[in-house]
């Protein structure tokens, strides 16, 4: 179901869903979330397919994407935006930051890192609890030595130290945080780690630089997004300042679990929107599913 409606200005939110299996209960309730804010401010609520991950894309998932949304009842403005379109918006970005001198090629593999993590630390072993940061082995290398095989990331000390100056701080209105919120530079080089803009598997940018660029490029003003990508916010609010780019407000909502508490995946086809759908449910029915299953 879709409209031709021009987003306003002064509030707007989004749903972003990747095409890579069929949306659950989980998916919904962020659906819901971010279109039930958009209607009672007045606002719109617009769609982006986040389809970079070309290996596990498939066409099938996208045209259920907006099956589910419109058997929901929920609409969004035309054209839909598709992450696949928008490789010059995110070299752009890139080439900016790395004109900051705040980018470098990573050669690392994943058990490259993993070895490396694992290494004794001055002859005490790992330290317990240790998180898996990505721990700087390339942060040397110039971008000028960068190879298609490279993944290329962001050098988050240097940012950090870059806008030493600057107002980095957000407003979050979700149940965790809510209110001025703020970077803490131990906290990113601890948790966070030089974190990816671009990778080798995906033939454009990775989720955070996307992500970013994209809601500025549809006017967001308010991100509605799941408690579990709280902890990466700065991360966006950090780009947000070196791309200049407007600041949303943050709202970081409950998950929908199942009965072990486990957040729901992809892999959970019982629970995704076309089977109760095809059990003859109906959109006030997982309306109350969500509901009763969030955490």
């Amino acid at each position: 179901m879709a409209s031709d409606r021009t987003p306003p200005a002064d509030f707007v939110t989004r749903f972003a869903p990747s095409p890579t299996g069929l949306l659950h209960l989980g998916h919904a309730y962020s659906a819901f979330e971010a279109w039930d804010a958009a209607k009672a401010a007045g606002g719109t609520c617009v769609l982006r397919i986040e389809d970079t991950d070309r290996s596990r894309v498939r066409p099938e998932f996208e045209t259920a994407i907006y099956e589910d949304l419109s058997w929901l009842g929920l609409s969004w403005p035309e054209p839909v935006m598709r992450q696949s379109e928008r490789h010059e918006a995110y070299a752009h970005a890139l080439n900016r930051l790395a004109d900051l001198g705040l980018t470098y090629p990573c050669r690392c593999t994943r058990a490259d890192v993993r070895a490396a993590l694992a290494a004794p630390q001055e002859d005490t072993g790992p330290v317990p609890g240790t998180p898996s940061v990505y721990p700087g082995t390339c942060r040397l290398r110039p971008m000028s030595e960068a190879g298609p095989g490279d993944a290329i990331r962001l050098n988050i000390g240097r940012a950090l130290e870059l806008l030493q100056d600057k107002d980095l701080t957000w407003l979050e209105t979700g149940p965790l945080h809510a209110g001025r919120n703020a970077p803490d530079q131990e906290s990113m080089l601890r948790t966070l780690g030089d974190v990816v803009l671009a990778r080798k598997d995906i033939e454009t940018a990775a989720y955070h630089l996307a992500v970013v660029v994209d809601d500025a490029a549809q006017g967001v003003t308010h991100v509605v997004r799941g408690a579990d990508l709280i902890e990466v916010t700065p991360v966006h609010r950090l780009l947000q300042a070196l791309l200049n780019l407007p600041v949303p407000v943050w709202h970081h909502h409950a998950l929908v679990r199942d009965e072990n508490g486990k957040r729901l995946a992809k892999r959970d086809d019982a629970r995704s929107i076309r089977a109760y759908r095809e059990a003859g449910r109906t959109p006030r029915d997982v309306r109350e599913l969500c509901r009763a299953q969030i955490v």
